[in-house]
């Protein structure tokens, strides 16, 4: 074979493998806050391994940002409500369901719960209308051939704008209420008698009367998930595309399902072979701190320090809830770095030292540090357990309080409640946390766990991303219970057919008998008038 049809071919070879994902297009239809944080991570990967990464951003976005030198693109879409209304609707709905619901009985939360979704949900409906019905962004979308579309389906439409350019699309998901995203759109099986659905803050250890909540749990979010949150979606994605459809339709053609948690964390249930569980994908070594703070943890000493933040989502609070908090944080000898934008509380020790911003991975792998006092977003707890160290959890909303609820299940964790506690509470519980020796060394198994696997989260991560574009699509791996019907799934119809045939053979065995027995007593009364 001569040198150049040689080079030809190994051409023709490396085009074909450009051509099918190598360094292809993706884009993305994102969540905001922690989501942006995650997805982003995945982006960063993809950008430097030569992919062209396009965000679709509106224009009321909060918290969409990246560094000035990212190669990540952003196509900005005009949305139908201001920036301003959607911070309204999302703070004072934040503000509700931190202060508000928990002094609620159960039935006044959930109903206040589900006016608060319905009311985020129409307007990402409306985000996603913004989209679809706008002619000129549909059209450069479509000539700009893109490969694959990775989504977070917390706001749905990321599969509606798959259909309509026809193209494969990555789920990166945390969790839906009830677990009905995974269930019905992911074809995943959430057996209730030991998987504790979203928000049920159980573990997989449950009691009779717990198995009675979670039971309640799933038969709840199911209805109210079906008759009135999906009802929504159904309509507005059978009028985009012009023929009936449902949003589990949509969402079951997901070719993968990335779920933003481990095994170290997560309770063993089934799972399927599109779904990875990526959970610490953002985890990374620590870095050394700027001068100013080093110093500060320097001056702890033998006593260490605690690392205090709810977060990007709540960085401040209410005067009292702050005092409470600042005098327990008083109280303890470690020094204290406590992330917080709002006013100095009259009660702040010397001890702890304020910022607006931490470098909170970096803090959790300093070697001085005792402790994390925690809500329980996702990411905060992988960055703990990652460098191996014990929680105090306050959750405020959403998972917060099913993540806290496995890390103390896990024994790595105590939880305080935000509402209800007092300074003596948080005090006994950071107390318990760094000297009972125990949760450090369960925060450390969770560790060993978290990096004792055969391929990084993250690498895996872009994997699949890469897989699906490569192949386009891996409708291979989507269980084919997307293809069947609610009797058929449950094998009602079987079940249905095997009583129907066990019925017919009693009948036909039993009518038999009758005819035989009516044969027989006629000839034995013949016999005996002979």
């Amino acid at each position: 074979m001569s040198v150049k049809l040689t080079v030809f071919l190994l051409l023709l070879q490396l085009n074909s493998y450009f051509d099918s994902g190598s360094c292809g297009k993706v884009l993305v239809w994102p969540m905001e806050f922690s989501h942006w944080i995650n997805l982003k991570t995945i982006l960063d990967v993809l950008v430097q391994k030569g992919h062209e990464v396009t965000v679709l951003r509106p224009s009321t976005s909060i918290s969409y940002h990246v560094e000035k030198e990212s190669a990540i693109k952003f196509e900005d879409y005009p949305a139908s409500l201001s920036a301003s209304d959607w911070e309204y609707i999302f703070t004072e709905g934040l503000r509700k369901v931190i202060y508000e619901l928990p002094k609620e009985s159960i039935w006044t939360y959930f109903s206040t719960l589900q006016e608060i979704m319905w009311e985020e949900t129409d307007y990402l409906k409306t985000l996603c209308e913004d989209v679809v019905r706008n002619k000129n962004l549909m059209s450069k979308l479509q000539e700009s051939r893109f490969d694959v579309i990775l989504a977070d389906d917390f706001i749905p439409c990321g599969d509606l704008i798959a259909e309509l350019l026809n193209l494969p699309f990555v789920y990166t998901h945390r969790f839906f209420p009830g677990y009905t995203y995974e269930k019905y759109g992911g074809g995943l099986s959430v057996p209730p008698s030991y998987v504790p659905v979203g928000l049920s803050e159980l573990n997989d250890q449950m009691t009779f009367l717990e198995r009675v909540k979670n039971m309640i749990y799933v038969l709840y979010f199911d209805f109210w998930f079906q008759t009135f949150n999906e009802k929504k979606w159904n309509q507005f994605y059978s009028e985009v595309l012009g023929r009936p459809t449902t949003l589990i339709e949509t969402m079951g053609k997901a070719d993968v399902w990335l779920i933003r948690t481990y095994w170290d964390i997560e309770f063993p249930r089934p799972s399927l072979p599109n779904f990875d569980f990526i959970g610490g994908l953002h985890c990374k070594p620590a870095k050394p701190l700027p001068k100013e703070l080093e110093d500060f943890v320097q001056s702890s000493g033998e006593h260490g320090i605690v690392i205090f933040s709810l977060g990007s989502m709540v960085m401040n609070m209410t005067e009292d809830k702050a005092d409470v908090i600042a005098s327990a944080l008083a109280q303890i000898p470690q020094k204290v770095v406590w992330r917080f934008d709002g006013k100095k509380p009259a009660t702040l020790g010397p001890n702890t030292q304020l910022y607006k911003w931490i470098p909170q991975n970096d803090l959790l792998g300093h070697p001085k540090t005792k402790a994390f006092i925690t809500h329980g977003g996702t990411n905060g707890i992988y960055e703990a357990i990652y460098h191996g160290v014990p929680m105090v959890g306050i959750p405020l909303f959403w998972d917060q309080g099913d993540n806290i609820a496995h890390i103390k299940a896990k024994g790595a964790a105590v939880r305080v409640d935000f509402n209800r506690m007092s300074s003596t509470d948080l005090v006994n519980a950071m107390k318990t946390v760094i000297n009972d020796l125990s949760y450090k060394q369960n925060a450390l198994r969770l560790s060993r766990i978290h990096h004792d696997q055969p391929v990084k989260p993250l690498d895996r991560a872009v994997f699949w991303v890469e897989f699906v574009m490569r192949h386009k699509g891996a409708k291979h791996l989507r269980v084919a219970a997307h293809d069947l019907s609610w009797l058929q799934y449950h094998s009602l119809d079987v079940i249905g057919f095997l009583l129907a045939s066990v019925a017919t053979v009693i009948f036909i065995i039993s009518k038999c008998c009758l005819f035989c027995c009516h044969k027989f007593a006629k000839v034995e009364r013949k016999e005996k008038k002979e």
